[in-house]
């Protein structure tokens, strides 16, 4: 098997550089429609799913979250709403997502979320600085996938998090194929009709379909060398619910814990991959404040200048 050339890995660096401007331009185009979308094309499901993202991420007390691809920061205040004393980075490569959720982080959340224009391939963080991390439906518009799953590692602490919510691939039988005829017709329809950008909604879908199913990216994850990797599964695999544990905190958790589940809240089907051992970790000083001190709060309405 012929091995790729320096010269393929350069021009595939480069196809990933204008797929990340692309993506960017098109929720750039659509951000002012992307709230009412979620929450209308998820029969405002996806209030309640970003709820369980939040309630996995466990963050230690007083520590800070990471919410990757933030968007328009639903996550990052279901964190602040969860973890009172926890602190969030809201880190996004596009600019107009993060103005567009501005109004959710006035008072006394601005203090606690900061918005960071940023590169999920390339975070400006130090190693092992934040306590967990999450993302929301963003991971499939990152390439290449691996890059952000070892970048969120470096810059996770011993034991924390990276968590994951993604749609399901649609090549399982769901639903006797509505969820398919979904995708293909009533997404691009419905996006084009309120935010008359058809086009967009047509890429979700595709990159929907051709995503990873969950023990693939399960697999990624652990190949990206993360210890413990959970997932569940969520309205019969609609969505899935992704937990990833770095190696050296707290011996590992049971997977309903893992999971956020309670005795009276069942997920539809859970698997669980298990690689290593994690060895107890003695608390230390968290850092979090001299990190935080690294940032000047980002007004998103302003940004920095285009380059």
């Amino acid at each position: 098997m012929q091995r790729p050339s320096p010269l393929d890995h350069k021009e595939q660096s480069q196809r990933d550089q204008i797929h990340g401007r692309q993506v960017a331009a098109m929720f750039g185009r659509i951000a002012r429609w992307y709230d009412f979308l979620n929450h209308a094309l998820s029969l405002g499901l996806d209030i309640y799913w970003r709820w369980r993202l939040a309630r996995v991420a466990l963050p230690r007390p007083g520590g800070v979250a990471l919410d990757l691809a933030a968007g328009t920061m639903d996550v990052s205040v279901a964190l602040t709403r969860q973890y009172p004393d926890v602190r969030v980075l809201a880190v996004d490569y596009t600019l107009p997502m993060l103005a567009q959720g501005k109004g959710k982080i006035a008072g006394a959340l601005s203090e606690r979320i900061l918005p960071v224009q940023g590169d999920g391939r390339n975070l400006p963080l130090p190693d092992e600085s934040v306590d967990a991390a999450t993302i929301a439906f963003g991971i499939r518009n990152i390439r290449p996938r691996m890059a952000a799953h070892r970048e969120v590692l470096r810059c996770l602490k011993p034991g924390g998090r990276f968590c994951i919510l993604e749609f399901g691939t649609g090549r399982r039988k769901v639903w006797g194929g509505l969820y398919n005829f979904y995708l293909n017709s009533v997404l691009p329809a419905f996006g084009r009709l309120v935010s008359g950008d058809r086009a967009a909604y047509r890429y979700l879908a595709e990159t929907i379909r051709e995503f990873p199913d969950e023990r693939q990216l399960a697999r990624e994850l652990v190949d990206a060398g993360y210890a413990r990797v959970f997932h569940v599964a969520m309205l019969s695999g609609i969505v899935y619910l992704h937990v990833a544990e770095k190696a050296g905190g707290m011996p590992g958790k049971g997977f309903g814990e893992a999971a956020g589940e309670t005795s009276g809240e069942a997920a539809d089907e859970a698997s669980q991959v298990v690689v290593g051992n994690s060895a107890a970790a003695p608390a230390e000083p968290d850092g979090s404040d001299e990190l935080l001190r690294c940032f000047t709060p980002q007004d998103p309405g302003k940004g920095p200048e285009d380059e």
